[in-house]
C-alpha cells in the first residue's frame, strides 16, 4: 500500500464520524490498538521533547523500511502517534524523511487538538522525519 492510500483510508473512516467526541473515541481506540512498547525501550533518549505526556519512539531499519514502535502514558497522543505509524512504518527512510502528511489537515486533527496536543503532534512529526534523515546519512 502506497503512502497515498494508506492516508487516504484514515481519511475515509474519519469521514465515517460527524461528531469530533466520537473521532476521539476512535482515536483512543486506535491508541488502545497499539502494541506495547517494552519497558526498557521507554527510555529518556526516546521520549520526544516538545509534547505534554511523555511519548517515546522508537525505530529500526528493517530490509530498507522504518519500523516504528512508541507508547505514550496519555491515551489520545498513543492514538496520534498510533495514526501517523500507520502511515510512515514500512515506508522507506526517504519516504519518511519527505511525506506530505496531508491526512492530518484532511481529518482536521491538528485543529481539533488543545495548543500543547497540537505542538506535540508537530514533534511526532518531526521527530519520525529527523530519525528517516539521519538513517539516510550513516
Amino acid at each position: 500500500m502506497t503512502l497515498k492510500e494508506k492516508q487516504q483510508d484514515i481519511i475515509d473512516e474519519f469521514a465515517i464520524y460527524d461528531d469530533w467526541m466520537d473521532k476521539y473515541e476512535y482515536i483512543i481506540d486506535l491508541g488502545k490498538e497499539l502494541p506495547l512498547l517494552p519497558e526498557e525501550n521507554k527510555k529518556d533518549s526516546q521520549l520526544i521533547e516538545g509534547c505534554q505526556s511523555r511519548v517515546w519512539l522508537d525505530s529500526k531499519i528493517e530490509d530498507g523500511k522504518m519500523k516504528f514502535f512508541a507508547d505514550s502514558d496519555a491515551i489520545i497522543t498513543k492514538g496520534i502517534i498510533g495514526l501517523l505509524i500507520r502511515v510512515l512504518d514500512g515506508e522507506s527512510p526517504k519516504t519518511v524523511a519527505t511525506a506530505d502528511l496531508h491526512f492530518i489537515k484532511e481529518i482536521g486533527l491538528q485543529e481539533h487538538l488543545s495548543p500543547t496536543r497540537a505542538n506535540g503532534l508537530v514533534s511526532m512529526i518531526q521527530k519520525m522525519k529527523l530519525t528517516a534523515l539521519k538513517s539516510i546519512q550513516l
